[in-house]
Parts: C-alpha cells; sequence; structure tokens
C-alpha cells in the first residue's frame, strides 16, 4: 500500500496527513481544487514521493485525471466540512459531500480501500454513550451528508470509516472555526468569549492525531477493513465550560459570559466511546493542554484579512 491518493488534501487535515506518509515514505498524490488556496503545499513540492492534481471532486472527468486505479489506498477527505459552512451553500455541500463521493466509487477498483472522513457529529444530541452501533441522529447538512456517504461507502465491502471527534490544534492550513481553535482565537484577539450552552459536550482530538489514526489504518487495514471506527479518546470529553476553564487559566485577563438566553446553532451534545479502536491498538498522544500551548503560539503567526474559516 504504498501509493496513496488523498482527496481534499490541501486542507486541514491534508496537509498534516501528507507531511506524515512522507516521512512514512509513502507515495502522495493530492487531488483538490484549492478553494481555500494552495501556499501551504508549496513545502511538499521539492518531495520525490509527492504529486498535486488540481481538480473538482464533483467533475468525474477530473477525477480521471489522476489515473485512480494505480492507488492502492484513498483517503476521502473532500468535502464541505462543518454545519456553518453547509448551511451557508447547501447546494454547494450536497454536490462535494454526496455527488463527489459517488464520483469516486464509481472509478475505484474493487480492490482499493477507501478510508472515509466521517464525524461524530452523525451522533446528534445523545443523553447515553454512544458507540458504533448507536442510532445515528444527525442534525444537520453536513452530517447527513455523512451518513448517506457512509451508506454508500459500506456497499463497497472494501473500507475503513473514522467517526473523527472535534477536531483542534494548528495545521498549515489553518481552521478558526473549530471550537477550541475559535474560542483560544477570540480570547488572544478579543479578550472575551460569549458561550452559549455552556454544559454541552463533545470529544476533542487534535489534528495531529487525526493524520497519525489514518496512517494507522493504512497499516493495520487487515484488521480493521470493512468496519467503522470513532476516533478520540474519553479522556478528551469536556464540555464548553470545561474547555474555557482550561483556556481562562493560561489567558488571566480573559472575560467570559455564559449567555443564559439564546442558543448555539450547533446543537451536537454527545459522549463517545473509542473502546473499539482502542482494542485495535489506536491511542491518541496530544491533550487539550498541549494543544491550547500550541495554539497560543500560533496565532500570533497568523496573516491579517486571510480566510481561516470553512465558511
Amino acid at each position: 500500500m504504498n501509493k496513496i491518493l488523498i482527496t481534499g488534501g490541501a486542507g486541514y487535515i491534508g496537509t498534516k496527513l501528507t507531511s506524515l506518509l512522507l516521512q512514512h515514505n509513502f507515495h502522495v498524490t493530492i487531488f483538490d481544487n484549492l478553494l481555500f488556496g494552495g501556499d501551504h503545499l508549496l513545502q511538499f513540492i521539492n518531495k520525490k514521493n509527492f504529486n498535486f492534481i488540481k481538480g473538482d471532486i464533483r467533475k468525474i472527468k477530473d477525477i480521471e485525471k489522476t489515473n485512480i486505479s494505480k492507488f492502492q489506498v484513498i483517503v476521502h477527505l473532500a468535502s464541505i466540512v462543518g454545519y456553518p459552512a453547509c448551511r451557508s451553500n447547501p447546494i454547494l455541500a450536497r454536490q462535494t459531500n454526496i455527488d463527489g463521493t459517488k464520483n469516486i466509487l464509481k472509478l475505484k477498483e474493487k480492490n482499493q480501500l477507501v478510508i472515509f472522513a466521517s464525524t461524530g457529529s452523525n451522533y446528534g444530541s445523545k443523553k447515553e454513550v454512544v458507540s458504533e452501533n448507536s442510532k445515528l441522529d444527525p442534525l444537520s447538512l453536513y452530517a447527513e451528508s455523512k451518513v448517506i456517504n457512509e451508506n454508500m461507502i459500506k456497499k463497497t465491502k472494501n473500507f475503513i470509516i473514522y467517526r473523527f471527534a472535534t477536531a483542534f490544534g494548528s495545521s498549515p492550513r489553518m481552521r478558526l472555526d473549530l471550537l477550541i481553535n475559535d474560542f483560544l482565537f477570540k480570547a488572544i484577539t478579543e479578550g472575551y468569549l460569549v458561550v452559549y450552552e455552556k454544559d454541552h459536550q463533545r470529544t476533542f482530538i487534535h489534528v495531529d492525531d487525526i493524520a497519525n489514526s489514518i496512517l494507522f489504518a493504512i497499516k493495520n487495514s487487515n484488521k480493521m477493513k470493512n468496519e467503522i471506527f470513532n476516533v478520540g479518546d474519553e479522556s478528551l470529553n469536556f464540555s464548553k465550560q470545561q474547555i474555557c476553564d482550561k483556556i481562562k487559566k493560561k489567558i488571566k485577563k480573559l472575560y467570559i459570559h455564559y449567555a443564559e438566553v439564546d442558543k448555539d446553532m450547533d446543537q451536537r451534545n454527545y459522549i463517545v466511546s473509542y473502546k473499539k479502536i482502542k482494542q485495535i491498538g489506536f491511542k491518541t498522544k496530544i491533550s487539550i493542554d498541549e494543544g491550547l500551548d500550541e495554539l497560543i503560539k500560533s496565532i500570533p503567526l497568523l496573516k491579517k484579512n486571510k480566510n481561516y474559516s470553512n465558511i
């Protein structure tokens, strides 16, 4: 499994994953439409094992340019990611997330492994701890599209589906529309936070651990093929208020207002079990505090007036 195709590889996860795979001597090809630019890919240009193909996953002729059959593994990241981004452009979201996946599945060979980036958002809002067998309750177009994709991919019989926890941390293609990244950016640049529904919970995962989990899947595909895995760790499950408490310890002058009126548009609220992937041998490495320290160093380096959001 030496040749890897990453759809959406110029994104927040893809740039981290590309760097990791190149370090492990894989041949990596990124297929991306560069919706958010491509300057962060310049670091890979002189790598012999790296290739880039510009194309739109919605256009099957663009995918054909990749000569898709030559890859042993397709890491399918290409997507309009997140509740706000899908809500702001639902037509683009459906075409990219659903039709784009259909195009990949039409062209892939039976023996090719697809590693699909799904999301814990599929669980919606649950009082009980959820596992891979729990009933899905998508509350947004983003989650709905991921559930549709999961159902399509499961019919291929050569897949690994990852339901990732909420990502955080620094990446060459930075995102500040992720909860922890957003909170810390506002804390540093504005000095205050307004937080709705402070008791809502979810699990978090550093973007480096996401990349590591995909490398783990490539190396352990025989044990993981045709299965769905939650990817994260119970130790990184926190409420919004608990995250704010951690940020407050690092930024003493921060003012936090917990709003009792109105609500967050994103109503996800769940606790997830990661027992299944731990039994295979994968564990996350980076804590919330380590990620916050990294972000505190990273945020002052960000360019003003640049779009660090998927919206």
